[in-house]
């Protein structure tokens, strides 16, 4: 008898394991979601952005894939380019507006010739000679125009690397999401200046880039510096081609890398295109 009620309790015992199995549940853990790459934000449906605290209007061009001085024209603000929170601004072109400061909005047009590499601006190019004035050696009216200038013709100084770590990521045009280089590097690493200039935001307000420092080089072209540990500089300050401005981490992305984009009026440029070769 003890026997028996003995192989019965191993019955229900195996009974209820057998329903425990069919009842339970796997539970699959997720790895962590990729953090989002830095990349262009498009100009909402009504073409306008209400400023909000820490913006810059450099910032805001630079989120929006936009030339600074062609949102400045279009809201007519003029530099130092002073904006304020809850001031909504046209991010789409149309009719200029009259400058906020007196006096009608200079030194903005779409597109402006390139300062001379003494940092002041171009003078405009002298009128060719009438077709009557002697030519100083025969068939010269015939000769090609010399060839357009390289594109970094407009900095003063060369570029240099940003940083010495390896290319991880390349500039993909026409996707918004792989605008620059992504070099590798350790927390820590300096983080350099590509070439002279003034910064003209220092801070972690555009998404998908961490802290994020971008330096004016001249009226068309710009450098932005993201993803790191620590910044250096401030809004306003001036750095020198080589100069650490910051400090090599993963803020906004999930390695410790730089992501270091180039933009000329607004656009963004191969930064292979200007770099020196190594």
């Amino acid at each position: 008898m003890k026997a028996w009620f003995a192989r019965a309790g191993v019955a229900v015992l195996l009974l209820a394991l057998v329903a425990a199995c069919g009842h339970s549940r796997v539970v699959k853990r997720e790895g962590a979601r990729p953090a989002p790459r830095p990349a262009s934000v498009e100009v909402p449906r009504d073409g306008s952005y209400v400023v909000r605290r820490g913006d810059t209007l450099y910032g805001i061009a630079f989120r929006h894939g936009l030339d600074y001085r062609e949102v400045a024209g279009w809201n007519g603000i003029r530099a130092p380019y002073t904006i304020y929170p809850g001031q909504r601004l046209k991010l789409r072109g149309g009719q200029r507006v009259a400058a906020t400061s007196g006096g009608s909005v200079t030194g903005m047009p779409p597109a402006r010739p390139a300062p001379t590499p003494s940092g002041t601006p171009a003078t405009t190019p002298p009128a060719r000679p009438a077709a009557t004035t002697p030519a100083t050696t025969p068939g010269r009216a015939t000769t090609p125009p010399p060839p357009t200038p390289p594109a970094t013709s407009g900095i003063a100084g060369a570029w240099r690397w940003p940083a010495n770590g390896q290319i991880i990521g390349r500039f993909v045009a026409g996707d918004p999401k792989r605008q620059g280089l992504d070099i590798a590097g350790s927390a820590g690493d300096p983080v350099l200046a590509a070439a002279d200039g003034v910064v003209v935001y220092s801070g972690a307000g555009l998404v998908g880039y961490g802290e994020l420092i971008i330096v004016k080089h001249s009226d068309e072209w710009l450098s932005a510096y993201a993803h790191n540990r620590r910044r250096l500089v401030g809004e306003g300050a001036s750095v020198k081609g080589g100069q650490q401005i910051a400090e090599l981490g993963r803020t906004g992305t999930s390695r410790d890398m730089l992501h270091f984009e180039v933009r000329r009026n607004g656009k963004p440029v191969d930064p292979l295109q200007v770099l020196p070769a190594r």
